[in-house]
This record gives structure tokens, sequence and C-alpha cells, in this order.
């Protein structure tokens, strides 16, 4: 699988033993990519590496399920700041690599690059990550959507729960399909609305809940509705553990509820729900242009530690 090209050999990684060598460019996910070795959920050849001689100078790696044998994420792409053609770079390893990691005619997966908070307000972290908005560009892939990821830590104060809520657990997957269903009316969330254009509501529901909450490493018990005093749901939350961190899953107001300040009650539930099990972290994301839910997780005292650009080839 190795490429030559303008000195640059293009290839994956030989094993584990290699992941040293993949490791020497510094990202956010690097502590993970051993344990998602081990897991399934990255295999060597889905992680490429650019060397100039003995000195690495780009790299790209692909996530999947563990039991998924196609890659559907793109979630590291990093190249050497010190060299000189790095859009050029990026370019490269990813035309060469693409080829041999997905199948005939597949469109390539979604590109999910995390970046600091303020990344676009200071040059020094504006640059990087234009330029590989840049190489990704050349491929015809294109940024979708940008979303804050959002963290609280043990000891900051939750929300006691409003008078007139009440809350239980969902009687059944069945009730929390049709629940993710009816919220999908009015959705500001930029993946939802574009699935929406190809599915139907139920479907998108289904759809989301075999991809992220089917795969929780938690009970479904965890689970959250919110109720009136007739029993009536005003809407739910999916606090949970995922194969990396304690997170607030899935938070919806059925619309015909919205705007009387649900959300918190329902956010705080779920962080209860979570602080009730000692974790060390909650993890959260919302697009940036959703307005209220990030206004409603820094209420209730949810830092914005990082972004995500998400950049797409459909």
């Amino acid at each position: 699988m190795t490429t030559e090209h303008h000195g640059l050999t293009l290839r994956p990684i030989t094993g584990r033993a290699e992941l040293d060598l993949f490791n020497r460019l510094p990202y956010t996910l690097n502590h993970e990519l051993a344990d998602d070795l081990d897991s399934g959920r990255r295999r060597p050849e889905w992680m490429w590496v650019a060397l100039r001689g003995d000195r690495l100078v780009a790299r790209a790696a692909w996530w999947a399920s563990s039991e998924n044998d196609v890659p559907f994420l793109l979630d590291v792409l990093d190249v050497d700041e010190a060299s000189d053609d790095r859009v050029d770079t990026l370019e490269r390893l990813l035309r060469a690599a693409l080829p041999r990691v997905l199948p005939p005619g597949a469109v390539p997966p979604d590109h999910v690059h995390y970046v600091p908070a303020a990344w676009a307000a200071r040059p020094e972290t504006a640059r990087p990550v234009r330029e590989r908005l840049a190489a990704l560009e050349r491929l015809g892939s294109r940024l979708f959507v940008e979303r804050l990821r959002l963290e609280w830590l043990p000891g900051t104060p939750i929300a006691p729960p409003s008078a007139g809520l009440s809350f239980r657990r969902p009687r059944d997957t069945q009730e929390l399909l049709g629940l993710m269903a009816r919220v999908l009316e009015g959705t500001l969330d930029a993946h939802s609305r574009e699935n929406l254009s190809r599915r139907t509501p139920r479907e998108e529901a289904e759809h989301h809940f075999a991809r992220e909450l089917g795969r929780y490493v938690s009970p479904p018990d965890w689970w959250r509705i919110a109720t009136l005093s007739d029993g009536a749901p005003v809407g739910f939350v999916t606090p949970g553990r995922n194969h990396y961190n304690p997170v607030i899953g899935y938070l919806a107001v059925l619309p015909e509820h919205r705007g009387h300040g649900y959300v918190d009650d329902l956010l705080a539930e779920g962080t209860r729900v979570l602080a009730d099990q000692g974790v060390p972290r909650i993890r959260a994301a919302t697009d940036v242009g959703n307005a209220p839910m990030a206004d409603a997780f820094r209420r209730a005292g949810y830092t914005d530690f990082e972004h995500a650009l998400h950049m797409t080839w459909t």
C-alpha cells in the first residue's frame, strides 16, 4: 500500500507497534487511539502517515464502531506545522489513502476536527484549521456545521427539580422513539434537518437510536421522560456513557411545550442522574447555531472546552 509522491512516503501504519510514530503529531484524541485499536474501532490499515524520511509530516485516521468493516468518520487529520507545503501534503495523503480505506465508489465519510473554542479569533489557531479545511475542500468536501463541545465538572451546582414536573423512565424503546420523532418538528440541529430531507421523522429517530443511543455502555434506565401532573410528556433526556465519556446524549422538548423553561429541568435531571454515579465529568455537544440549547447548557454550569468542525462530502 506504500506510495511515493514528491519525496513523501504515503502508507498505513504496520500495526500497533507504530502507534508511537503516528502519535508524534499532537491532537486531542491521541490518548484514545491505543484503546480504539484494541477494541476494533480503528484498524492499522485505516491509519495513514506521510513520511519524509523518518520524519512524520502528516497523518490521517478513520473511525468506526467495532462491528463495522467500513469507517464512517475521518476524525484525525494533522500536519507538521514546520512543513512549507502543508495543504498539498494533506491533499496528497488523503488522495492516496481514500481509495484504499473505502470500498470502490463509496462517498467519503464526514470529517470532524476538534479545535479550541476561540479558534477563529486567534491567528495561531485559525491558520492551521483553515489549511485543513482547504485540503478537504480540494477533494470536494465542505464545512457543514460547527458544534460546541461542553463539559460539566463535579462540584458545579445542579438546580433542584421544579414543581409541576415529574420524571420517569421510558416504558420501552418504542415510547422513546415515538417522542424522538415528535421533537424533530422545528429542530435546530443541522444534522437532523439535513437527514429529514431524505428520511421521515420516525426513520431519523430510528437511525439516531441505532447509531448513538443504542450503543451506550450504560443502562437505558438512566433515561428520563419529563411529565406534567396529568402524565402528559413534555420532553426527554438520555444521560449515559458512550465508549469514552459520560454524556448528555439527547435532550429535547416536545414542540407544544417549548418556551416554558422545561429544557432547564430536563438538563438538570440528566446531569443529576450522571452526577449520582460519581462521574469525573459530563460531556455534551450542540450546534453553535442552536442558541437556545447552548444557553441552557451554560445556565446549567456547562462550559465550552472546544469546538468541533464537521466537514461532509454529501
